[in-house]
């Protein structure tokens, strides 16, 4: 009777056991590898839009910071002179033009931001409805945010006149006892002329992203609120405002920083006029730096301005935040 012998093992030769270390520390050197070669694509297909971001948002952000602390003049023989805080205290102390626009632009929202963001979603509700040619209202609600602003702007200023449309429209209305007046011109009329026309221009946009939170609303919760007997008020109150929470804060958000960037119609119908009724921090700053030279002092407004909208957007953002 035989014995059976094991076939001895060479030294240099591998076991089964030994080979799944192996495997899958070379399936975790490919996998890092593959990660690596996909970040640096990543990074090559984002480092156009990253060089744009850098010359035109971060260096003039970092450049308007430096320069607010001078008093550097676009145009001058004399360097730059670092004069500290200055150029704040002047602004706070002695423009009187700076406050006036300070009061205008949160003048301007406050009336814009509640307005515009409650007449947009009436519109969207009216316009949501299974009608036909419901198409053709939205379209022509659309039709002014599509425009240039600068051309809505000279075609309201003019019909703004004296004798422009506005005045003959009530004079028509009143049947002759309205005395036409000219709206930009009168301190008491200018910023509100401006509000009405930004409120009609903007106004389309905001319906459209109301209407797209209303129609993320799944019917199923209607139909439940009518089987319980909710009438359409009861409807709006629990099914419809919760449900466009998330569309509140990004129109709220987006109106307020349009609203206080207020600058275009300004420049185009008033120029911050009359007795700079209609001057706003934007145009403010703008004028000042460009305008009248003052490169340093724009660079301040700018940065205060900066910081305002900051502080208000995270209030507004704590505010409008999902409480559960």
């Amino acid at each position: 009777m035989t014995t059976p012998t094991s076939t001895p093992v060479p030294p240099h030769a591998s076991r089964p056991g030994d080979r799944a270390p192996a495997a899958a520390a070379g399936r975790r050197h490919g996998t890092r590898a593959a990660r690596r070669r996909e970040g640096r694509a990543g990074f090559g297909m984002a480092a156009p839009a990253l060089v744009l971001l850098l010359l035109f948002l971060v260096i003039p952000v970092l450049l308007a910071f430096g320069l607010s602390f001078t008093n550097a003049r676009l145009i001058s023989p004399n360097p730059p002179r670092f004069v500290g805080l200055d150029n704040f205290l002047r602004a706070f102390t002695a423009d009187p033009v700076f406050l006036r626009s300070m009061l205008n632009t949160f003048v301007f929202a406050a009336v814009v931001v509640p307005v515009q963001a409650a007449l947009g979603l009436l519109l969207a509700v009216l316009v949501n409805q299974k009608i036909r040619g419901v198409t053709a209202f939205r379209v022509i609600f659309f039709i002014p945010v599509v425009t240039s602003i600068v051309v809505v702007s000279i075609l309201w200023r003019f019909m703004y006149q004296e004798n422009g449309l506005i005045n003959s429209m009530i004079d028509t209305i009143t049947f002759g006892a309205w005395q036409g007046m000219a709206w930009l011109n009168d301190p008491s009329t200018a910023l509100g002329a401006i509000i009405v026309l930004s409120i009609w221009q903007a106004v389309g946009f905001h319906m459209l992203i109301w209407l797209s939170g209303l129609q993320t609303i799944p019917e199923a919760l209607y139909e439940a609120a009518r089987m319980d007997g909710a009438t359409p008020r009861q409807q709006f109150a629990n099914v419809t405002w919760p449900g466009l929470h998330s569309t509140m804060v990004f129109v709220l958000v987006t109106i307020t920083i349009a609203a206080l960037g207020l600058f275009v119609q300004v420049d185009v119908m008033t120029q911050g006029g009359p007795v700079n009724s209609t001057s706003t921090l934007v145009y403010h700053a703008v004028r000042k730096g460009y305008r009248e030279l003052e490169t340093g002092y724009g660079a301040t407004i700018s940065l205060i301005f900066f910081v305002l909208v900051l502080i208000i957007a995270l209030v507004q953002r704590h505010l409008t935040r999902d409480k559960d």
